[in-house]
């Protein structure tokens, strides 16, 4: 499959706001979506009505009502986006925060003396997560490495570091620092045959945004997303919990429903705008022709993005037209390989000339945003191995143009031609 129709984009980046100017900057491209994908302009002005409401949930008034209503359908709609037929549904403070707190009390709540599983592909909210909770939970701490050369760990890796006392285990499902995606249904199969009762948290991050989401296949435990790098806003974070680790001790108003996980009252307009997400997802299906149901037209827009982020990054690492693709300009390395099947609309990236820093700085003066990603407690974890102090990252999303990506690749030909 390849990439969107002309007239299908034009409609997709109707839809989003800034899509091609900065408030502060004026026109640029954005390929710094990793760091936060654009927004819907609905999210905008949903965000906009649910802030004028003073009411609170649980409240015996019409307004309550409907506030209760907004969140069971966004919990319902959620359920559909991400295939998760049991469990719950819940907003915290961030992203970080959910993997802090589903980290915390699994580590808590399972017999002391064994084994939290982990890799070094994994964002330090996790690792951080692991390494402070395996301590006061009485357990081993174990990092798999993750393979260097593709940027991405596999189940083999788990398969040969799971060992039957591995109580807690958790998996990223696409690293922020390389792009590339995990299996992690075949994952967590490998964990389950050796540790059928161990709790699995995922990090599904730097994923959501591409879509393909499938809980229900993956037999995991928790799942947490960031709902700013899917089209939303800053300010929350979602977490899917399973039934088991649901009724895990943890942090809750004494006396209060036991199965409640959400600490004091959350902003009804989040989960409003995460319904304005899921109905996005359902609008692309249909454009792309699917007349199925909500999963079904979710599943076909999920494929349609995998296949217009594929044009994109093929286009920017192979060349279009008579522009040179990034394999092909002298002295850049890719970190993952040329060819990588487990690419995720995204591109990091070193020159031999240029330091990173630099080079995205010449990149913001020709009005492109990327990002660097510098060897610190955020990406040291994959750029130390490999013997680089930084990276320039080049996220994209399905939003973004082959006239972006053109644009892109001169700018780098004539910064490399500069050098």
């Amino acid at each position: 499959m390849s990439g969107f129709h002309p007239a299908l984009l034009s409609e997709v980046r109707s839809r989003f706001a800034q899509i091609d100017d900065c408030p502060e900057q004026g026109k640029r491209i954005f390929f710094e979506n990793a760091g936060g994908a654009l927004t819907l302009n609905s999210v905008v002005e949903t965000s906009k009505q649910y802030a004028a409401i003073p009411d609170n949930q649980g409240r015996d008034n019409p307004g309550s009502h409907k506030l209760n209503a907004v969140i069971a359908k966004a919990k319902e709609d959620l359920a559909i986006f991400m295939n998760a037929e049991n469990g719950q549904f819940f907003v915290g403070e961030s992203g970080t925060e959910l993997l802090f707190r589903l980290i915390m009390n699994a580590c808590l709540g399972v017999e002391t003396g064994g084994v939290v599983l982990g890799s070094t592909l994994e964002h330090p909210a996790t690792r951080s997560a692991c390494h402070r909770w395996s301590k006061l939970g009485g357990h081993q701490y174990t990092l798999i490495s993750h393979d260097n050369h593709t940027g991405t760990i596999d189940a083999a890796a788990y398969a040969k570091a799971v060992t039957p006392d591995t109580r807690v285990a958790t998996i990223v499902h696409t690293s922020p620092v390389t792009g590339m995606g995990v299996d992690v249904k075949a994952c967590a199969a490998e964990i389950r045959e050796v540790a059928p009762e161990c709790f699995i948290i995922v990090d599904g991050i730097q994923h959501a945004a591409h879509g393909d989401i499938d809980i229900e296949s993956y037999d995991v435990d928790g799942y947490v997303i960031s709902p700013y790098k899917v089209f939303s806003r800053h300010g929350y974070g979602t977490a899917w919990i399973s039934d088991r680790l649901t009724k895990l001790p943890h942090d809750g108003i004494v006396g209060g429903p036991e199965d409640n996980w959400e600490l004091g009252t959350r902003d009804t307009g989040a989960y409003a705008t995460l319904s304005e997400v899921v109905d996005y997802f359902e609008w692309l299906g249909e454009a792309q022709g699917s007349n199925g149901s909500r999963r079904d037209k979710i599943e076909t827009a999920s494929k349609s993005i995998k296949a217009q982020e594929k044009a994109l990054t093929d286009a920017m690492i192979h060349g279009v037209g008579n522009l040179k693709g990034l394999a092909d300009m002298e002295g850049i390395t890719l970190i993952g390989g040329v060819d990588n099947p487990a690419r995720e609309g995204l591109v990091s990236l070193v020159s031999d000339k240029i330091p990173a820093v630099d080079l995205v700085s010449e990149l913001n003066k020709r009005r492109i945003r990327t990002h660097l990603r510098k060897a610190d407690h955020y990406s040291g974890n994959i750029l130390e191995p490999l013997g680089l102090d930084g990276c320039v990252r080049v996220s994209m999303c399905h939003y973004n143009s082959l006239e972006e990506v053109k644009e892109f690749l001169v700018a780098m030909q004539e910064i490399c031609d500069q050098s």
